[in-house]
C-alpha cells in the first residue's frame, strides 16, 4: 500500500505542478464568470432600442403599441408617409409605418420601412406586436374591453405532488440542475478516463513501465495512476465550487446593493432574472446535492478509469488499437446520458430508476435524480442501493482491469482484442 501511495503522490503533484492545471483550474471558471457577466450585464443594458415611427390614420391602434427594451413606437398620426420616410432618413427613427385611411385588413397592407435591415429576432417581435393589437382591435367590436381581458386571462394553476401541496414546485430549476449535474459527469468521465488511459499508454510505449514493474505490481501502479489523476480531478471540482459560490455571493451583494440604491431613491426595483435565478436554486436540496455529485464523481471516476486502465495496458504504438477497444468502455456513458435526458421530466419512472441502480449508468442518470430531490425524485432505498451497486461495481471492474493490466502492461509487438484481454482476465495465477 505505501508503494501505491507514492505512485499517487507522484502522479498528483506532477500534473498539479503543470501550468495547464492552473490555467484550467483557475481561468476555466473565471471565463465562465465573465460570459455569464456579459449576459447578465447585456440583459439589463440591452442595446438601443429601435424607435418606430407611427402614422396610424384609421386609427386602428389608438395611439399605442407595447414598447419594450428592444422596440418602441412613437405615434404622429398626422403626419404623411413622405413626412415619415423624411423623419427616417434625417436619422430620427430606425423606421415607421404607416396604416392607411380607411383601413382593411383583408385588402390592406400595413408599410413597415426601416433605415437598416432588422434581425429575425426583432422582425418577429413587430410583428407579433402588431398582429397581437389587431386582433384585440378586432374582437373589441363584438365584445367590451373587460370581456376581453377575462377571456384572455391564464387561469392561475397550481401543479404539486398530492404529498407536498405545501411546498412550492421546483421542477423547473430541479430539471435545470439535474441535467448540467449530469453532463458534467458525463463529461469528467471521458476527460480523466481518457486521461489515465494515456498515461498508462505512455508508459508502456516509453518502456517506462517495465522498469517500474520490477519493484511495484502492475495493480499497485494501476491504483496508483488512477487514485493520482482521480485526486487532481477532486481538486479542481473542490476549487471550481469554492469559486463558483464566491462568484455567487459577490452577484448577489452587488444585485442587493443596486436594488437598495433604487429603493432609497424611490424609483421601482425591477425583476431580476438572476434574482429568481438564485432564489429558484436555494429552493432545492443543495447539500444533498453537492454530496451526491461528489459521490458519484469519484464511484465513477474509479469505476471507468479501470477500464480505461485496462484499455491503455493493452494497446501499442499505434493509436487506432485503442479507439477500436474503447467502443464497449464509451457505449454505456453514452447511454447513460440518453437515459439521464429522460430522468430529468420524468425521475421515478421504470427506466429512470434502473438507470439510477446500474453501477455503469448510475453516476449520470442518478444525478437526473437527485436534483428533484428526496422523495419527489429519488427514494432513500434507492438512492443508498444504488451506492452500494456503484460500490461493488468499482471493486467489480478493478480487479477485472487488474487482471487486465498485469499481462497487457508487459505484452508488446501484437494486436489485441476483446477476446484475448477478457482470456487474461479469467486466467488463473
Amino acid at each position: 500500500m505505501n508503494k501505491t501511495w507514492i505512485i499517487t503522490q507522484r502522479e498528483f503533484t506532477s500534473r498539479v505542478r503543470k501550468k495547464t492545471f492552473l490555467l484550467t483550474t483557475i481561468l476555466l471558471p473565471l471565463l465562465f464568470a465573465g460570459f455569464y457577466a456579459a449576459i447578465i450585464w447585456f440583459s439589463v443594458k440591452g442595446g438601443d432600442a429601435v424607435k418606430v415611427l407611427v402614422s396610424d390614420q384609421s386609427n386602428v391602434f389608438e395611439g399605442s403599441l407595447k414598447s419594450d427594451g428592444d422596440i418602441s413606437f412613437h405615434f404622429l398620426n398626422q403626419l404623411s408617409e413622405k413626412e415619415l420616410k423624411d423623419s427616417v432618413k434625417a436619422g430620427s427613427y430606425e423606421g415607421y409605418m404607416f396604416v392607411p385611411q380607411n383601413f382593411n385588413s383583408a385588402a390592406d397592407s400595413i408599410r413597415i420601412r426601416t433605415a437598416k435591415s432588422l434581425g429575425v429576432i426583432t422582425r418577429d417581435k413587430v410583428e407579433k406586436r402588431i398582429n397581437t393589437q389587431l386582433k384585440e382591435h378586432k374582437m373589441l367590436t363584438y365584445v367590451s374591453k373587460a370581456q376581453l381581458d377575462s377571456v384572455q386571462r391564464d387561469a392561475n394553476l397550481d401543479i404539486n405532488r398530492l404529498e407536498n401541496e405545501s411546498k412550492q414546485d421546483k421542477s423547473g430549476m430541479a430539471y435545470l440542475v439535474g441535467m448540467i449535474s449530469g453532463f458534467l459527469i458525463y463529461i469528467v468521465l471521458f476527460i480523466y478516463g481518457t486521461m489515465v488511459m494515456r498515461g498508462v499508454m505512455e508508459e508502456k510505449v516509453n518502456r517506462i513501465a517495465e522498469v517500474i514493474v520490477s519493484s511495484v505490481k502492475p495493480t499497485q501502479l494501476m491504483m496508483g495512476k488512477i487514485l493520482g489523476i482521480g485526486a487532481v480531478g477532486l481538486v479542481q471540482f473542490l476549487i471550481w465550487i469554492v469559486l463558483g459560490t464566491v462568484v455567487n455571493l459577490v452577484i448577489t451583494a452587488v444585485m442587493a446593493g443596486d436594488s437598495s440604491q433604487l429603493a432609497a431613491a424611490g424609483q421601482q426595483v425591477p425583476q431580476s432574472g438572476v434574482a429568481g435565478f438564485f432564489s429558484a436554486l436555494g429552493k432545492l436540496d443543495l447539500p444533498l446535492i453537492i454530496g451526491s455529485f461528489l459521490f458519484y464523481f469519484l464511484g465513477g471516476y474509479f469505476l471507468y478509469s479501470s477500464l480505461f486502465a485496462a484499455v491503455g495496458s493493452a494497446v501499442n504504438e499505434d493509436p487506432q488499437d485503442a479507439q477500436s477497444l474503447l467502443l464497449p468502455v464509451m457505449l454505456p456513458i453514452i447511454v447513460a446520458i440518453v437515459i439521464a435526458m429522460k430522468a430529468v421530466n420524468a425521475p421515478t419512472s421504470g427506466l429512470a430508476v434502473f438507470g439510477s441502480l446500474f453501477p455503469l449508468t448510475s453516476p449520470v442518470v442518478m444525478m437526473a435524480r437527485v436534483a428533484h430531490g428526496i422523495p419527489d425524485g429519488v427514494q432513500v432505498w434507492e438512492l443508498v442501493a444504488s451506492m452500494v451497486f456503484l460500490i461493488l461495481g468499482f471493486l467489480g471492474t478493478t480487479w477485472l482491469a487488474g487482471k487486465i493490466y498485469r499481462t497487457g502492461i508487459l505484452l508488446y509487438g501484437k494486436k489485441t482484442t476483446w477476446k484475448e484481454m477478457w482470456k487474461w482476465a479469467f486466467r488463473k495465477n
